[in-house]
């Protein structure tokens, strides 16, 4: 019985890499991640049964935030069997004097695809245009991209790249904080109050991963196992949470006000059972009457023509002359120039 029981967790040992990538995970570490996998999982699970539960036209942001912790349960599930990663030489020996650390690009593949997914939830929420929308996330493909890149650097250009994407950051707050805000209270007090808790809630979060990766791949301060948890919370905490968060609080929200209507080539999805019952008497009401009326008007067409008397009138033509008449070209005009002698 106790067999059953017993810790299984072969991860590390099954994957290591070998003794070049010195600071890594240890089995501590990999359960972390086996545990925020779990999460991500399950709540991809519930998000997905509150979808179904949802009429189809509305349930973007559903789809939007199941996209987030599916990716994301892909990532963990790589980072908790001690794959998807790199050794990189450390520039600094602050936690250790050994050469190497390990970085995990996993994390870095999840942040590229799910961060604009979160950052879509928000903007739709407070009704921003396309064109602010697809700005924003270069902005934020820009800022997870110089942190990988910073991330794998050897030496002090890492911090280049941190500065890059530090600036991209600021701006991607920007738009959240104040361009976002203003368009979401134009939209009522309800969409801006939901949408003002989320938006600081996903910058103080977003403020702290810079803050993580300058003491893990960055300065090389903390343990790999001290990494998996500091970036874990912040993980659990900006999608898992964010998303129950979004989905939640925008049930009273009519997606028309968003701007988020989808249109329907399908009966009744979206609509009440009231709704799609006139839409169908309507639908046989307009059938009926476009009959109706093809009828009628065959019927006076038919009845015209018996009763309309034939005429036959002759038009002579006028005659047309082949002879036409021809003007004289003027002859060409020659200045005569007069020589001065």
């Amino acid at each position: 019985m106790s067999s059953l029981f017993e810790k299984r967790n072969t991860a590390v040992a099954t994957n290591y890499r070998g003794p070049t990538n010195s600071i890594v995970i240890n089995e501590a570490g990999s359960d972390w991640y086996w545990a925020v996998f779990s999460v991500m999982a399950a709540s991809a699970i519930v998000f997905s049964v509150m979808a179904a539960m949802t009429p189809r036209g509305e349930r973007v942001f559903h789809y939007l935030t199941i996209a987030i912790v599916s990716v994301a349960s892909v990532a963990y599930f790589t980072m908790a069997a001690d794959l998807g990663s790199v050794a990189i030489i450390s520039e600094f020996a602050n936690y250790s004097s050994l050469p190497t650390r390990q970085v995990f690009y996993a994390r870095y593949i999840d942040w590229v695809i799910t961060t604009p997914l979160l950052l879509t939830d928000l903007m739709l929420l407070a009704g921003l245009p396309w064109s602010t929308i697809i700005f924003t996330i270069v902005m934020d493909e820009v800022m997870v991209l110089t942190g990988l890149f910073g991330a794998i650097t050897p030496s002090s250009y890492k911090w280049g790249y941190f500065t890059f994407g530090m600036v991209a950051y600021f701006f991607v707050a920007w738009v959240l904080i104040v361009e976002a805000r203003k368009n979401a209270h134009r939209l009522g007090s309800d969409v801006h109050r939901l949408y003002i808790g989320i938006a600081i809630w996903t910058a103080t979060l977003w403020t702290l991963y810079p803050v993580a990766w300058g003491l893990s791949e960055g300065g090389n301060v903390t343990s790999s196992d001290g990494e998996a948890i500091f970036y874990g919370v912040l993980d659990l905490l900006a999608k898992p949470v964010f998303g129950l968060w979004i989905l939640l609080g925008h049930k009273g929200i009519g997606m028309d006000r968003l701007g988020l209507v989808e249109g329907r080539n399908y009966l009744g999805e979206g609509t009440t059972g009231t709704q799609r019952e006139k839409d169908v008497v309507l639908g046989d009401r307009h059938h009926r009457d476009v009959e109706a009326n093809h009828t009628h008007n065959h019927h006076n067409t038919t009845t015209t023509t018996n009763t309309t008397p034939t005429t036959t009138s002759t038009t002579a033509a006028a005659p047309v002359s082949n002879n036409v008449p021809t003007g004289r070209v003027a002859p060409p005009i020659v200045e005569s120039a007069h020589r001065t002698a």
